[in-house]
C-alpha cells in the first residue's frame, strides 16, 4: 500500500478504535452485534493472526517467505474497496450483452424522503430496487408503444459525495427490450425525459405508500406530489457507450461500488474532529468539511445495509435464468440495428492479489527476493478452522513419493525430489525433516 494510502488508512481505523464504544452509547440504534462485527473485521483487516492468512514459500532455495492477509470483506472496510471494485467490475462485465447499447441511469430521492427510507431501511430498500426496475419497463413500453422488457443491473447507493445519507439508484439499462409477443428486440434511441421524470415520481410515491401505510406518510407523499410538479430527478447518460472506456462496468465502477469515503480523501483527525474533503455536485468543486467523531462515524456506518441484503440485482434480460435463453435473440435483433456499439463491451477477467500488487508497487509478490525463482503455497491458515492446508505436512507423508518414481524410476537418482506445479523438479531440504 502506498504511504499517503496506509496513512489514510490508519487514521480511518484509528477514529473508530478511539469512538466506537463511546459512539454505541451515544445511539444505541447502532449497538447491535451485526454492527460490531463489521467494524471488528475492519479493524482486524490485514492482521493475519485475527483474519487468517496464506503462508507462500520458495521451495528453490528456502529462503523467500510471504504471508498473504485474508481480506475482512467488511463493508465497512475501506481498504478492500479497491478489491470490491475489481471483483464487480469482472463479475457485471461478464453479464453484458455484447454489442448491445446500454445507459446508465440514475434514479433519485427527494429531499423530503431520505429521512423516511433512513428510518425504514428493510422495509423500502428492497422495493426500491424492483420500482425502479418496473418504471423502465413501463416507460420504454410507453415509448415504443408496446411491451417490452428490457435488462437491468440494478446498484443501490445510500451515500451521496460527503457521506450523508442519500439512497438512490444506478441502473445500467439496456436501451430497449424484448418485445414480450413477437420476442423481438426492440432498440429504443429517443427517450423523453420529462415523461421519465413523471413516472419515477409516480412509482416511487405509490410504493412508499404502499410499503408505510400511516397517515403520516400518506401527508408526505401528498406533499412531494405537490413540492415536485415536475416529477423527481432521473439521469440518464446521454447517447451511446463512451468507446474510450475499456468497459461500461468500469465506467461505472467508481460510482456505484465505491464506499462512503475514500482513503485520500481523509484529510485530518485530532482527536474530537475530522477533516476531509469531496466534489460537490452543486459547485463540481472540491469542498472540504470537518466534522465531530461522532458525525463522521455515524456517515460511515449508517451506510451498512441490513444483512443479507443484495445490493446488486439483476432484472429482465440481464437475470441470470434468462440471460442464455435470450443471447441468441439478442444477437440476431442487433445484425438489424445500425446504431450499436459493436464491441463496446469487453469481458474482464477478475483481477487477484497478485495483479493488484504488481499494479500498485510494479514488483511480483511471489518472485523469491534471493534466487528469482516463484514461490508456492506453503500454508493456509483460518482463525475459526486451524490450518486448512500444510505442503510441508503433505511432503512429509510423501505426497510426491509416486511423481519421483515416475519421473526417475525406483532408483531414482540418488536424490530426493519434489514436483512443483509448474512440473520442475525441485531438490528436498533438511529444514522439511
Amino acid at each position: 500500500m502506498k504511504a499517503q494510502e496506509a496513512k489514510g488508512w490508519n487514521v480511518f481505523k484509528q477514529i473508530f478504535t478511539d469512538h466506537w464504544d463511546g459512539f454505541k452509547k451515544k445511539y444505541p440504534l447502532y449497538n447491535k452485534q451485526y454492527y460490531d462485527e463489521q467494524v471488528k473485521k475492519m479493524l482486524f483487516c490485514g492482521n493475519p493472526e485475527e483474519m487468517g492468512y496464506i503462508r507462500y514459500l520458495c521451495f528453490s532455495c528456502g529462503e523467500g517467505k510471504r504471508v498473504v492477509s485474508m481480506s475482512c470483506k467488511s463493508t465497512m472496510c475501506l481498504r478492500c474497496g479497491k478489491v470490491y471494485v475489481d471483483e464487480w467490475v469482472s463479475q457485471v462485465s461478464k453479464m453484458l450483452h455484447e454489442g448491445i447499447i446500454y445507459r446508465h441511469i440514475v434514479l433519485t430521492v427527494p429531499e423530503k424522503l431520505r429521512k423516511t427510507f433512513y428510518n425504514h431501511a428493510e422495509e423500502l430498500l428492497g422495493s426500491f430496487m424492483a420500482c425502479g426496475v418496473r418504471c423502465l419497463d413501463d416507460f420504454f413500453s410507453r415509448v415504443r408503444r408496446k411491451e417490452i422488457r428490457g435488462g437491468y443491473i440494478a446498484v443501490l447507493q445510500t451515500h451521496g459525495r460527503n457521506g450523508q445519507y442519500n439512497p438512490h439508484l444506478h441502473i445500467i439499462a439496456t436501451s430497449g427490450g424484448m418485445d414480450r409477443n413477437t420476442r423481438k428486440w426492440e432498440h429504443v434511441e429517443y427517450l423523453p425525459y420529462p415523461m421519465l421524470h413523471k413516472k419515477w415520481q409516480w412509482y416511487l410515491l405509490e410504493m412508499v405508500r404502499e410499503g408505510i401505510d400511516t397517515e403520516e406518510i400518506e401527508q408526505l407523499v401528498d406533499s412531494c406530489y405537490r413540492s415536485y410538479p415536475k416529477g423527481f430527478v432521473a439521469n440518464v447518460q446521454k447517447g451511446e457507450v463512451p468507446g474510450r472506456y475499456e468497459s461500461l462496468a468500469r465506467y461505472l465502477a467508481k460510482y456505484v461500488v465505491s464506499p462512503p469515503i475514500s482513503i485520500r480523501r481523509i484529510d485530518g483527525y485530532d482527536g474530537e474532529t475530522v477533516r476531509y474533503h469531496y466534489r460537490s455536485h452543486k459547485t463540481e468543486k472540491v469542498e472540504e468539511e470537518q466534522v465531530d467523531v461522532y458525525t463522521f462515524i455515524g456517515r460511515m456506518i449508517q451506510h451498512v445495509l441490513p444483512k443479507g441484503f443484495k445490493r446488486i440485482r439483476y432484472y429482465g434480460v440481464q437475470a441470470t435464468k434468462t440471460f442464455e435463453q435470450v443471447k441468441g435473440i439478442i444477437q440476431e435483433a442487433l445484425s438489424k440495428v445500425k446504431r450499436v456499439v459493436k464491441g463496446a463491451i469487453k469481458i474482464l477477467a477478475q483481477k487477484r492479489y497478485r495483479e493488484r500488487y504488481r499494479e500498485s508497487t510494479g514488483k511480483d509478490p511471489f518472485i523469491c527476493p534471493h534466487c528469482g525463482q516463484e514461490m508456492d503455497i506453503c500454508t493456509i491458515w483460518h482463525p475459526r478452522y486451524g490450518v486448512i492446508y500444510d505442503e510441508l505436512d503433505e511432503i512429509r507423508r510423501g505426497k510426491y513419493e509416486q511423481k519421483e518414481k515416475e519421473a526417475f524410476g525406483e532408483e531414482g537418482n540418488g536424490r530426493a525430489v519434489r514436483s512443483s506445479t509448474k512440473g520442475v523438479q525441485l531438490p528436498l531440504f533438511s529444514m522439511w525433516n
